[in-house]
Parts: C-alpha cells; sequence; structure tokens
C-alpha cells in the first residue's frame, strides 16, 4: 500500500540520519539501500521510530511504497553515483514524480541535470550540518524549479533546523542554485576552520600553551563576538584526550587535512567569476600543503624550524580573539560577495538576506555574526559587507589586531596563509589608488592592450613603442 510521503535512497552517515529526522517529524517514509542488509539494519535499529519507516528491498518496491506525486531524495556520493541512480529510478516514476539530489553535488553537473530532466520535476539541494544536523535539523538550500520546491516544502522546512522558529530551509533560485549556495557556504567553512587552525598554532607554538589552556580559551570565546559552531566544537577537540595514550587528541591527530572538493570547486568558480576570495582560496591552498608532509619534513631539515617561540607579551589572547573576529567578517564577505557575482553571471536573483538567515542555525558555519549580517544584506544587499555600518565598526576596531598577529606570526616563523590574505584583501579593498596602473602599463609595453588615463578616454599607449 502507498502510504509513505516521501522516499530515501542512500542509508550512509547522512542519509541514515536524514531519514530518522522525517519520521521523527511525522512523517511516513520508505527507504532503500543498494546493500538490503544495511536497509533491514537501519529499519530495526529505528526503535519508535520504525513504525514510520517503511524498509524496501528494491527500487520497484521503494516506488509502490510512496504516495502520488512521488518525491525521493538522493543521498548518495556527489557525482556518476547519482547520474546511475537517476537512470536507474527514472523509468519506474510517473511524470509528476520529483527526484531530489541532496547530495554535495557540482552546481554544474545540477544544471545539467536539470536541462536532462526537462518538464520531469527534479531538485538539487544543499543540505549542511554533518550528521548531528542531518539527524535533528540541517539548513537546506534549494536548487530548481519554484513549484517543484513548494511541493515539498512543509517537510523540508519540518526537519531543518530553526532560529527563533523560524525554518533555516530557503528556495534560493532555479537550476544549481541551491548546490551553488551550498559550495560557498562550504568555501567559508573551509576559511574559518583555517583561521581557526592559525591562531591554534600561534597558540600552541608561538605562546606554548598547553591544549588544556587552549581549550579553555576557545570556551571562553564561544561565549563572545566569536560564538559559532566551529569555534565551539574547536575547544572540545582541544580539551579532548586520546583513550588510548592518555595525551592530548590533538597530539595524536595526523596534521594532514583532509577534503572531498567542494572548497576547491569554490575557488575554481570564484576565477571564472573574477570573484576575489583570498581567504577561501588560501584555506584550500592550505590543505593542499597539509598533505605533503614528507616535502614539509624535508624542508624543515633543510631550513631549520619555522615556528618559534614569542614571549607572552607579544600577543596577548585578546589581541588573537580580536584578530580572528577580522578575519571572520572578511572571510563571510569575500563569501557573499561571491554569492552575488554569482546571481549576477547567472540570473539567480539570489536572496542574500535569506542565506545569512539560513545559516543561523543547523549549519557548520553557524555563527553568532549571521544574525547582524543578515539584517545588513537586507539593508543593501549590493553593499560589501565589510562596508556595513556594524561591520565596518568591528573591522575599524580589530583590524590592527589581525595586522598585529600576521606580522609577529610573520617574525616568528608562523605560517598564517587564511589570516594573512584576509588583511591583504582589507587593505586592498580600503585602497582607492592601487597599483594595478604598473601592470597595465607592462601589459601596453609587451603587449600594446591599451590602458585608460586618469584624465579620460580608452585604448591609450604609452611612449614606449615609438
Amino acid at each position: 500500500m502507498s502510504t509513505a510521503e516521501i522516499g530515501v535512497i542512500g542509508l550512509g552517515t547522512m542519509g541514515a540520519a536524514l531519514a530518522l529526522n522525517i519520521a521523527d517529524n511525522g512523517f511516513d517514509v520508505a527507504v532503500w539501500n543498494r546493500t538490503a542488509e544495511k536497509t533491514q539494519k537501519f529499519h530495526e535499529d529505528a526503535g519508535d521510530l520504525a513504525s514510520r519507516i517503511t524498509p524496501t528491498q528494491t527500487l520497484e518496491e521503494l516506488v509502490a511504497a510512496l504516495k502520488e506525486p512521488r518525491a525521493i531524495i538522493l543521498m548518495v556520493p556527489a557525482g556518476a553515483a547519482v547520474d546511475d541512480q537517476i537512470a536507474a529510478l527514472r523509468p519506474l516514476l510517473g511524470r509528476d514524480d520529483m527526484i531530489i539530489d541532496a547530495g554535495n553535488a557540482n552546481f554544474h553537473d545540477t544544471n545539467r541535470r536539470v536541462r536532462e530532466a526537462g518538464d520531469l520535476p527534479f531538485l538539487g539541494i544543499g543540505v549542511s550540518g554533518g550528521e548531528e544536523g542531518a539527524r535533528f535539523g540541517p539548513s537546506i538550500m534549494g536548487g530548481g524549479k519554484r513549484v517543484y520546491w513548494d511541493r515539498v516544502a512543509h517537510i523540508l522546512e519540518a526537519i531543518s533546523a530553526k532560529h527563533d522558529g523560524q525554518p533555516c530551509a530557503t528556495w534560493m533560485g532555479e537550476d544549481g542554485a541551491g548546490h551553488f549556495v551550498k559550495a560557498v557556504h562550504n568555501g567559508i567553512e573551509y576559511a574559518d576552520m583555517q583561521m581557526i587552525a592559525e591562531v591554534y598554532g600561534i597558540m600552541r607554538d608561538g605562546l606554548s600553551m598547553t591544549s588544556t589552556a587552549i581549550a579553555e580559551t576557545f570556551a571562553k570565546w564561544d561565549k563572545g563576538p566569536l560564538r559559532s559552531y566551529l569555534i565551539e566544537i574547536s575547544g572540545k577537540v582541544a580539551a579532548a584526550t586520546d583513550p588510548a595514550t592518555g595525551q592530548p587528541m590533538l597530539d595524536v591527530i595526523v596534521d594532514a587535512a583532509g577534503q572531498k572538493g567542494t572548497g576547491r570547486w569554490t575557488v575554481i568558480e570564484a576565477q571564472h567569476l573574477a570573484a576575489p576570495i583570498p581567504a577561501i582560496e588560501a584555506a584550500v591552498v592550505a590543505r593542499n600543503l597539509s598533505s605533503q608532509r614528507d616535502a614539509r619534513a624535508a624542508g624543515e631539515a633543510l631550513f631549520g624550524t619555522a615556528p618559534r617561540h614569542m614571549p607572552h607579551e607579544t600577543l596577548s589572547l585578546a589581541t588573537l580573539e580580536q584578530a580572528l573576529i577580522a578575519g571572520k567578517i572578511l572571510c563571510y564577505a569575500q563569501g557573499f560577495g561571491m554569492i552575488e557575482k554569482a546571481s549576477d553571471a547567472f540570473g539567480w536573483a539570489l536572496p542574500l538576506p535569506a542565506i545569512a538567515e539560513v545559516w543561523r542555525e543547523g549549519c557548520i558555519i553557524r555563527s553568532a555574526m549571521l544574525d547582524d549580517m543578515a539584517s545588513a544584506l537586507r539593508e543593501n544587499p549590493d553593499r560589501n559587507l565589510m562596508m556595513a555600518p556594524k561591520f565596518a565598526a568591528l573591522l575599524t576596531d580589530t583590524h590592527n589586531a589581525l595586522r598585529q598577529t600576521v606580522a609577529q606570526a610573520a617574525l616568528h616563523g608562523l605560517a598564517l596563509p587564511a589570516l594573512s590574505s584576509g588583511l591583504a584583501y582589507f587593505d586592498a579593498m580600503r585602497t582607492a589608488r592601487g597599483t594595478a596602473n604598473m601592470i597595465q602599463g607592462q601589459r601596453d609595453f609587451f603587449g600594446a592592450h591599451g590602458f585608460a588615463r586618469m584624465d579620460g578616454g580608452e585604448g591609450h599607449h604609452g611612449p614606449w613603442g615609438s
């Protein structure tokens, strides 16, 4: 009997958590996984929610278990697996039945899948929050035709995180708009994490602080302007002890950061859009560098150890906190600037204030600052976020701390790629006359590309060719 209101394909970590979330919010859900044993175990372990979950052994059973018009969420790895799943599923569905890709898809793939679907309902939605978010309330960024979003919005809004009762689930725009916004979210996440790691490095290597003291510092910062999920968990990570050795957990973790590609996609797309996101780019580069452990060890053997202890009076913890506040504002400003560029380029009319609101709860980059960011973007979505009065005042108060932090770190051999890039962005964005006139002169000298003159006119050439 067809009773389930929505289906979920893929019962990995995120898919299983999302299916339980759907059931927990009062919706009957049918599930299928290519490994039948996993489907059965998932149902057996669902406890009180099992009555709302219909396990199925074949795709045909899954389709038969759903009310019409059907809606099925794909929670499978991005790439070919999504295309394969769509190809297997489409022949079993009616013309009004909807497929929803909720994985970490490249938005270009989502654009293509929308075109291939034609008049058949298809959505690409970004879901952020990790396993806990998927289970208890993620941030959801919808993409595709608005009419398709509206069909399932009651479910997606119900299972999403809430901020003061407002669902953190919103339609972003046509085609791959939802997955694009999710990619930028992940780019900001990369930069935010990298900046926190850089400040951790100053505390560990520059100030010789213990993991306990570092944990206490993050816990204190989480009660102030930096209050956010990433600061909260950084304190918990620093406080943890390895059960096997009794050492601080951070001391036994290999210093090579993994990545699934979304941050890299953000950086690549930023270049196509001519959107300056240097802090995010630096964070992606830092992850790539982190994997080169042998080369870094060889460099240390050749040139000597880079990090050197700095006297405690060199940088106070209050200065580090202010530096991180400045860096965070600049990295978010870059991310929202990129979203605005994409909105114009792709004709999406992306709702910047609503994006900030969706990110206030449930997602990895949720932060106390996002409420004020949403307000600033509502006042003037075309203005660079760092120029909004609230954040301009914060940057005025904190940019010298960022400058002092970057300078002292450089003097003591501590690499701060993201914070340094954030500072360079800030200085470039407050310099009315930069140095690109030299570049234009060079381009004209070797390629006769021409330049604009300060006193007017385009296409001028210098005297060097005469």
